[in-house]
């Protein structure tokens, strides 16, 4: 396999869902051509569960395909290092493209309903048209790589390329949110963006946290805004004492801390409902939202307007960093403990 470096732009798994997945895959396994004549598919995306889809997937790879895209569950890349949690804004886990002749079209199709199962039902046209205007569409720039064996313990589908790393796993990783760190983002004009971002479908995030700092006071404004935006890449845990930037949520009224909850759906709502149910428990066991700080940075202000494109969410183990300008980059680590280590690239 050749890793590539990243270019310097920037539910749990029950064995049932195992049983099903195996079941339908021996059902799906006699091939005409790319074409199955029962298609796995079909039965297994039915149950819900892309976790699911995965072992299915897995079961469809001839032994050059393994040898590419599926590794163990501890492979590290000499160069990266543990393949399975890092992250970048731009990068190939593995050399073949998801659209092309390299998997055949159940394989991609497979692939296709496993990122559908990984996002919320009302997001999939969203991350379609991001995928469109940054890669050229679904697949394409795009690569996969799977960790551990499906149906036999520990396994993760990682999947890559322009302004994603996204991850399902079953619960497989201890203690992460969404299977490890993830990063999304969307270049809507191809590049630098105007100061309302038109065309940007992650841009309300940043508006609905702009909303929060409209209800702050003077004082309060003072307390969140910070001269100079951090490092986007350095989101790895700083544990109950940080040190945080920007202001408390703890110092906010209630209807502030309602715009601040409001602002955390919004940020969840492109994913799945396990997901998000297991973002909202690992940061509720560190003191939930009130653990956390809001920081604005004043540094990246698009146009002078003062919404600002730059801010970030962050408690002892939870970091989503929101950079708007020039376009949106968004970094994402949550656990359930301070103790877990970030490998961004």
């Amino acid at each position: 396999m050749t890793s590539y470096l990243p270019h310097v732009s920037g539910g749990r798994l029950d064995r049932r869902d195992f049983i099903k997945a195996s079941g339908a895959a021996v059902a799906g396994s006699m091939l005409l051509g790319d074409t199955l004549l029962a298609s796995p598919v079909e039965t297994v995306k039915k149950e819900g569960s892309p976790e699911s889809l995965v072992k299915v997937l897995y079961e469809t790879l001839n032994e050059n395909q393994k040898k590419e895209v599926a590794f163990d569950w501890d492979h590290k890349d000499p160069v990266i290092g543990l393949m399975r949690t890092a992250v970048s804004a731009n990068w190939h886990i593995t050399d073949p493209e998801i659209a092309s002749d390299y998997y055949t079209k159940e394989q991609q199709h497979l692939v296709r309903e496993i990122f559908k199962g990984m996002v919320s039902e009302e997001w999939v046209e969203k991350f379609d048209k991001q995928l469109k205007d940054d890669a050229g569409g679904f697949g394409k720039h795009q690569n996969i790589a799977i960790f551990g064996t499906p149906g036999e313990g520990k396994f993760q589908f990682v999947m890559t390329g322009r302004h994603m790393t996204m991850r399902c796993d079953g619960d497989s990783a201890d203690h992460v949110a969404f299977g490890g760190p993830m990063f999304y983002g969307h270049a809507a004009d191809g590049g630098t963006e105007g100061p309302t971002h038109p065309g940007n479908v992650f841009w309300p995030q940043a508006l609905a946290a702009n909303e929060v700092y409209g209800m702050l006071d003077g004082k309060q404004q003072k307390q969140a805004l910070v001269p100079k935006s951090p490092s986007e890449s350095k989101v790895g845990f700083k544990g109950e004492k940080g040190p945080f930037m920007g202001i408390p949520v703890t110092e906010l009224s209630s209807d502030q801390k309602e715009g601040v909850q409001k602002t955390l759906q919004k940020l969840l709502e492109p994913y799945r409902q396990s997901d998000q149910d297991e973002v909202v428990a690992a940061l509720k066991k560190h003191g939930g939202i009130d653990a956390c700080r809001l920081a604005f940075f004043e540094d990246k202000d698009t146009g002078n307007d003062k919404v600002w494109d730059n801010w970030r969410l962050e408690g002892p183990s939870f970091v989503w960093h929101f950079r708007g300008s020039p376009h949106v980059h968004v970094w994402v680590n949550v656990a359930d403990s301070p103790t877990v280590e970030l490998n961004a690239l």
